[in-house]
């Protein structure tokens, strides 16, 4: 197995196994991705673990205010689930849009409790 692979592979389930990972160091091949999913990418990428943005601020970033529907299309063709952290972006409101990994919003929220973005269950404080 590469390295590159290995590597890929060690921080997936790492993360998954609880382990508060960022796999930004990870390289991908963006042929074949529209660009500006490669775009939504890249910005989604630079969040932090335990951190969340939304589709909103992804098209703001992105210079496009109007386009957080289209960034949430791109999240939801993400070709590179977890290594392009798209659990971190959430809708409108912070609430949790759609993940396209195995196991849904299920497994969305599962992995930002790991990273302490979200508590595990509703507390008073």
């Amino acid at each position: 197995m590469p390295d590159v692979v290995r590597v890929a592979v060690a921080g997936i389930v790492a993360l998954l196994g609880g382990e508060r990972r960022d796999l930004a160091e990870v390289g991908l091949d963006f042929r074949g991705v529209p660009e500006f999913n490669r775009r939504a990418y890249e910005v989604a990428r630079a969040v932090s673990p335990g951190k969340t943005v939304t589709y909103g601020d992804i098209a703001h970033r992105l210079g496009m205010p109007g386009a957080a529907q289209a960034v949430g299309q791109a999240m939801g063709n993400n070709p590179f689930p977890i290594v392009v952290p798209c659990h971190r972006v959430l809708a409108a409101g912070g609430k949790d849009g759609g993940f396209s990994a195995h196991g849904g919003v299920r497994t969305k929220r599962t992995m930002l409790v790991i990273e302490g973005a979200i508590a595990d269950e509703p507390t008073l404080f």
